[in-house]
């Protein structure tokens, strides 16, 4: 599908510079732009690509400002934040390139599961009894529905997902490859006799609305009540969220964050890659905690959290000068030893 920088503009309410009947068919990189492709710059670091890029047309913010000769070839399209306006294209652009509807064959869909209008459901793919899809949803093929699963309009479940029974799943969610919605929460008591007893997990997950969850995460069910993803929440891939969590509106984590069960995320909040949270504590609005820190005790104010355990940022940066220093630190300590020791012979 081709689309002028006429439309483009149009579409962006940006203001066009060069030629407005310039056509493009596909995107790219700044960096590796093509003739009859759209890109676009917002970090000035990439601003040197565009003096050479072959792009036809490409997106820069109203305040930029060219240092050197632009293509002849190139026409930009000049908006307020050219990185949001970017992102609204790609957006379009998905949605063009995947418009499946119908049921593949073979699938399993019970006769009391509920599918409204426009879905697509690919092959092998299991519906179970009494589910609720309503419309506009993609199931990718091999996925698994549990009994009484409710499915809102607009989401997007690749292949191999996997959702037990009872879980609820809000509109316009995105729940990448190999994620595991509603298995059991980690459970278990010792007996008198020291083994490990299986508590029962009777509770589910819900999912609300515009939430996107990466491939190969695993959201626990509750032992009761729910475990809760609120709206807008990104969950990276390979994260663990643990039973009877409750991550709260628009935070997200990036791969391999683990959160140990009945724990409480406010909203807002960013944890990094590889993060762990302790179990029955809460973090406050808006914090942010850094890459592998470990967080043992509750967050009551919104800061920047670094290390094991977890410590205001400008602390841990001030304790690993200190630290950096120990075997400099280590080795005068000898040396005064040594000299305490020759004057008291």
């Amino acid at each position: 599908m081709e689309f002028s920088a006429e439309q483009i503009a149009g579409i962006l309410h940006g203001e066009i510079q060069g030629n407005p009947k310039t056509v493009v068919n596909d995107l790219s990189k700044i960096e590796e732009g093509k003739e009859g492709t759209l890109s676009f710059l917002s970090n000035p670091k990439y601003e040197e690509y565009i003096y050479g890029t072959d792009s036809s047309i490409c997106i820069v913010n109203k305040t930029f400002k060219p240092q050197k000769p632009l293509p002849k070839t190139l026409t930009l399209v000049k908006v307020e934040d050219a990185y949001s306006c970017f992102a609204k294209l790609l957006e379009m652009y998905n949605q063009m390139n995947q418009k499946e509807s119908g049921i593949e064959t073979p699938s399993f869909i019970s006769e009391s599961a509920s599918i409204g209008e426009n879905c697509h459901i690919g092959a092998f793919s299991y519906i179970s009894k009494n589910v609720k899809i309503e419309n506009n949803v993609i199931i990718y093929p091999n996925v698994y529905i549990g009994e009484n699963v409710t499915i809102k309009s607009g989401t997007k479940l690749y292949p191999h997902v996997t959702v037990y029974h009872d879980c609820k799943i809000g509109k316009d969610c995105i729940i990448h490859a190999g994620a595991v919605i509603g298995s059991d929460g980690f459970g278990f008591a010792p007996n008198e006799k020291g083994e490990f007893q299986k508590i029962p997990q009777i509770g589910n997950v819900v999912i609300e609305d515009q939430v996107e969850i990466g491939s190969n995460v695993s959201i626990d069910r509750a032992t009761m009540g729910s475990t809760f993803i609120r709206k807008g929440v990104k969950i990276d891939n390979l994260c663990q969220i643990a039973h009877n969590v409750d991550v709260d509106e628009n935070s997200a984590m990036a791969a391999q964050v683990g959160i140990a069960g009945s724990s409480k995320i406010g909203k807002n909040v960013l944890i990094g890659g590889q993060a762990g949270i302790s179990g029955h504590l809460k973090i406050a609005d808006q914090t942010k905690i850094v890459a592998q820190s470990g967080i043992p005790s509750t967050v009551k104010k919104a800061q920047t959290l670094m290390g094991t355990p977890g410590i205001p940022i400008d602390d841990f940066k001030k304790s690993y000068f200190g630290f950096r220093k120990l075997p400099y630190l280590l080795k005068k300590v000898q040396e005064l030893e040594q000299k305490i020791e020759s004057l008291t012979k």
